[in-house]
């Protein structure tokens, strides 16, 4: 009898327990507290304006002229100015996807709804690595046009279908994903904000700019750098052979482009499932 009230009890139990959150509700959660910020749809809406408006300015305060329009592509269409403002900004607010949640207290309640803080981390990657997407896509084809219908005022303009347009409208619209997905992988690891952003802008502006091309050892380690990845990738003109520097490779950008935000997030996953909140 007390058998059979104990089993009774223990599927009674069972059924009642909740099922597990399937993975397309953490996305819906994470997509809710993201957007449930007022400041996000401001900074979303500010850098892109900002990173179309370097692109207008650049175009108009370029008075070089030559053979090829395409060549121009990455001082008038993706002007450094706003790109590295870009990097700086998705990094910053890829690490606050996770730091504000550490500062407040509610990655605790996460948890705790969540016993598999993996799936909660990789859920957060998605929506940041999507909403960052968008975001890289809209300034990358915007500043692009408005380069270029500048520029055909001065018949230097060149169609978005030109061969050599491709690889940095989508390098460019890519860096913001990969620079936000750096940003959350840091402040997992960190959890403050202080010193995620200043490690944030650390790695991804200040650390390329110590470095030179001049030696091989200190061109690998540029060239392993995300900036000088989109900077290469951006390039339409190929490299002078007989120059003294060493020149980063296509397929190398690529791969840096691969690897960092991979790595982040593999990280990130890695030192929740282990740490304690």
């Amino acid at each position: 009898m007390t058998t059979l009230a104990s089993a009774t009890a223990t599927t009674s139990a069972g059924s009642l327990a909740e099922p597990p959150a399937r993975f397309r509700d953490l996305l819906a959660s994470e997509w809710i507290k993201t957007r449930s910020l007022r400041s996000t749809p401001w900074t979303l809406a500010l850098i892109t304006l900002f990173v179309i408006g370097s692109a207008a300015v650049a175009t108009m305060a370029d008075k070089a002229a030559g053979s090829e329009p395409a060549a121009f592509l990455a001082y008038d269409a993706f002007p450094k100015t706003g790109y590295m403002t870009l990097i700086l900004v998705a990094g910053s607010m890829g690490a606050l996807t996770v730091v504000s949640e550490y500062s407040s207290g509610l990655i605790r309640t996460t948890t705790v709804a969540v016993p598999d803080r993996g799936a909660v981390m990789l859920a957060k990657a998605v929506v940041t690595a999507a909403l960052w997407t968008v975001v890289g896509t809209a300034a990358s084809i915007g500043s692009f046009l408005i380069s270029q219908a500048i520029l055909a005022g001065h018949d230097a303009g060149v169609p978005i279908t030109h061969p050599d347009v491709f690889r940095p409208l989508v390098a460019s619209a890519l860096l913001a994903p990969v620079c936000a997905l750096v940003g959350l992988g840091l402040g997992v690891l960190l959890r403050h904000a202080a010193g995620t952003m200043l490690t944030s802008v650390f790695a991804l502006l200040m650390l390329p700019t110590m470095f030179s091309e001049s030696n091989r050892w200190s061109a690998d380690v540029k060239h392993a750098t995300v900036s000088a990845a989109w900077t290469r990738l951006v390039q339409t003109w190929e490299p002078d052979p007989a120059s003294l520097g060493y020149t980063a490779t296509l397929p190398g950008s690529w791969a840096v482009y691969a690897l960092w935000p991979l790595v982040a997030v593999a990280l990130a996953v890695v030192v929740v499932r282990h740490r304690d909140v």
